[in-house]
């Protein structure tokens, strides 16, 4: 089971649109930032944000099977916006190799010693994935957002580059 990293341009805009069935599951992956329905014009603008790198998720037979998102922080970079779309694919390994290709990614391209994201607290595969890539909580940064009648904790997780490095090696 291989995964890629592969360059997401507003082309691959439709597919990604067409994943997000609700306002729930657009808010888990992606935060308060966009409003459903997600957009062609909302993607448009992380596309032409020069501190974005947005791709889109490859499996071995070429089938875009996701999304991921890495933005640019003044002292570190933000994993964000990942999702693994079709529920059959999850916890299946993709999860971890995805991040570990994001986080090569990172520490590879951008002059940051420390990588981030943030996780609902509610969202424990994702969260045992993370510490299964050596992510550990910043207790310092917590936030809430209200859905429905529901408030969601949103935590933080952050990775140094060398716990990285000695993770993968």
């Amino acid at each position: 089971m291989m995964i890629q990293l592969l360059p997401f341009t507003i082309t691959d805009a439709p597919l990604l649109i067409s994943k997000i069935k609700d306002e729930r599951m657009l808010l888990q992956f992606a935060g308060p930032v966009y409003r459903f329905p997600l957009t062609e014009e909302q993607l448009a603008k992380d596309v032409c944000d020069e501190n974005r790198t947005l791709f889109k998720i490859s499996d071995d037979m070429g089938s875009t099977i996701g999304h991921a998102q890495i933005f640019l922080k003044e002292n570190t970079f933000l994993l964000g916006r990942i999702l693994i779309w079709d529920e059959n694919n999850r916890g299946k390994g993709y999860g971890k190799k995805v991040m570990l290709q994001l986080l090569e990614y990172g520490f590879s391209h951008f002059d940051k010693e420390i990588a981030e994201l943030n996780v609902y607290d509610w969202n424990t595969g994702a969260i045992e994935c993370y510490k299964k890539v050596g992510f550990t909580f910043d207790p310092a940064i917590k936030s809430e957002v209200k859905i429905d009648t529901e408030t969601w904790v949103s935590l933080n997780m952050k990775i140094h580059k060398n716990i990285f490095k000695s993770e993968v090696l």
